[in-house]
């Protein structure tokens, strides 16, 4: 049937719509499996969503831009922006080729993938003349002093990954897996890695040689197939054991992406936003939060020692303990013999279940709406300040924005320390970062970018309404409006964008599946996924005004470190144009070549 609206057209046939509440396609896929059973090696080879599984095979199989109207010197898409009035969005076969060509990917990362492994016939690789401007770039970062970069002028421990193809100054300050999992961090003991998508052998080998044969517990979610795949990803690796995180609601996620790691020094969390597979870490604007390196405590200290008055231990121990395994356990009593009173974030978890109670508000956006009641300072005039979200994926939002996000989600978004009864929830505005078709089209990936974007045809026709509330993706403040986002924040802003009251960088997208949506009148919250993220409030940086500054924004304290928070885009965010349109990764692009001359026809 023809669906039209305000952003395009497109056709969609009744046995094509998704009756999945759970549109973040971020669902493991076992075809690339089936691949491998055949003797195909080309594809991912480890479980992926749809629409990153789309994004390997054009990579491997590029279409080029096929319009000789336009000159080749203006195909790339920087340089020649064509109207996309007119465009139809149809949706394309679920059925998809084989890939028979390794993808481009692998090819851009072969030279990063060998740098660490081991190679006594490539001691002068530095020297060589092939050696990249960007792993240049990427050396010289290296040279940093890492421990100054974390113990230094970032009193928020607020990062970002670096890109691969932007320039050198607008890296600085960012990290790699690598630089986490170097020396520079601590003599590591044992690590656990919590994450959705985890390719083994890339992971392995950004740990710094002398670690890869340290313990290592692998937290996920895989079930049958893509569980066995996954172990067998490891089989060749004695030191890794795996957690499966249960997962008892249909179309739920293990997406919670954390890292805890066990030093001789200490140890460290670190929450963030990347799947542990090279695409991730390349070319894509990911957040990290990296804790300070927690002492241990004094042999035999019991009880609440080492708390921080975030309460980050507890919560910390807390989440461990939702996933009710006997592996955690380790894990839960390795904390509890560190001191993390240092810590000066909230932690933000969803899990899996049905709350009621004072459990209701353990997780999930009830979880914000309290913890934002509690310690979010009341702010002159604040009931007018708007509310912004930025997120990779969006799941099923309802018929209209009274089904769920204008009215619970919304409502804990502007909970504050006042009393909000009389505040009319639908006089704050609302502003959701997602990226449009030309953020995709111009990106450094190009079309393939949107392999990590997965909001779908079936979703996007159910609510329209929801676009309405559509901003730009425009990053030019951290220099990276071409790198797409992956990570998926939200806070809220001061009219003038120049404050915010707060700050959370998450796991969790725009949807019920992560955030979780109210039943039973009200009683009862229902939460599908496994999500986490760390909720920056000024009042636990002893800032007593109950906002921080928009790093930049003020002359007059903008290179204050310590009441500027460095927001990773644009302020005041764009809203989209009449010819804008949110990127839908499951129907194709052929009217405009991206920035490698390719289009984009995902079967």
């Amino acid at each position: 049937m023809l669906q039209e609206g305000a952003h395009g057209k497109w056709t969609v046939s009744s046995s094509d719509e998704s009756t999945e509440e759970n549109s973040d396609n971020e669902k493991p896929s076992t075809s690339s499996l089936l691949h491998a059973a055949r003797g195909r090696t080309s594809g991912p080879q480890y479980p992926c969503s749809e629409a990153r599984k789309a994004a390997h095979k054009r990579k491997a199989s590029p279409l080029k831009f096929s319009d000789t109207s336009f000159p080749a010197e203006i195909r790339p898409a920087e340089k020649q922006r064509p109207s996309q009035e007119g465009l139809g969005w149809c949706l394309s076969s679920s059925d998809e080729e084989p890939e028979d060509q390794e993808t481009q990917m692998q090819k851009e990362t072969v030279k990063e993938e060998k740098n660490d492994a081991p190679k006594e016939h490539s001691l002068n690789f530095h020297k060589e003349n092939e050696l990249s401007e960007n792993l240049k770039a990427e050396e010289y970062c290296e040279a940093q002093d890492t421990w100054d970069l974390l113990n230094g002028g970032n009193p928020f421990r607020f990062f970002l990954t670096k890109v691969r193809g932007i320039k050198q100054s607008y890296n600085s300050g960012a990290l790699h897996i690598k630089d986490i999992l170097s020396p520079l961090f601590g003599t590591l003991l044992s690590s656990a890695q919590f994450n959705y998508c985890i390719d083994v052998e890339w992971l392995v080998r950004q740990y710094s040689q002398e670690f890869r044969k340290k313990p290592l517990l692998i937290v996920h979610g895989e079930k049958r197939e893509s569980k066995a795949e996954l172990l067998a990803q490891a089989r060749p690796y004695e030191n890794i054991s795996f957690c499966q995180a249960k997962l008892d609601i249909a179309f739920g996620t293990h997406h919670t992406k954390m890292m805890l790691l066990l030093y001789e020094e200490g140890l460290r969390v670190v929450i963030h936003t990347s799947n542990l597979i090279a695409e991730d870490w390349h070319q894509k604007t990911q957040g990290i939060w990296i804790s300070p390196l927690y002492p241990r405590l004094p042999q035999g200290t019991t009880g609440s020692a080492g708390e921080s008055e975030t309460n980050f231990k507890s919560d910390l121990i807390s989440y461990l303990m939702a996933y009710n395994s006997p592996t955690l356990k380790e894990w839960i009593d390795k904390i509890q013999e560190h001191d993390l009173s240092e810590t000066r974030v909230y932690l933000l978890g969803s899990t899996p279940g049905r709350y009621q109670g004072i459990d209701k508000e353990k997780w999930g956006h009830l979880r914000l709406r309290k913890l934002l009641k509690e310690h979010a300072s009341s702010v002159p005039a604040q009931e007018s300040w708007p509310v912004v979200g930025q997120f990779s994926s969006i799941g099923s939002m309802g018929a209209d924005e009274s089904k769920w996000l204008c009215s619970e989600f919304q409502e804990s978004l502007v909970a504050t320390g006042s009393d909000v009864t009389t505040l009319r929830k639908y006089d704050v505005p609302i502003h959701l970062v997602y990226p449009t078709v030309d953020n995709v089209r111009q990106s450094l990936e190009g079309y393939p970018a949107g392999g990590s974007l997965p909001y779908s045809i079936q979703t996007a026709q159910k609510q329209l309404w929801l676009h309405s509330y559509f901003h730009k993706w425009s990053a030019e403040v951290s220099g990276r409006s071409h790198a797409m986002p992956h990570i998926k924040t939200y806070m809220r802003p001061s009219p003038d964008f120049q404050k915010i009251a707060w700050f959370l960088v998450t796991s969790a997208n725009l949807s019920k599946a992560a955030w979780g949506a109210l039943e039973k009148n009200g009683t009862q919250l229902m939460i599908r996924s496994y999500e986490l993220g760390v909720l920056f409030l000024p009042s636990a940086f002893g800032l007593d005004k109950g906002y921080f500054h928009v790093k930049g924004k003020l002359l007059s304290e903008s290179n204050d470190p310590a009441t500027s928070f460095p927001v990773p885009y644009d302020l005041p965010p764009e809203q989209y144009g009449s010819k804008d349109r949110p990127w839908i990764w499951n129907i194709p692009y052929t009217n405009a070549p991206d920035t490698h001359g390719n289009m984009w026809v995902p079967s």
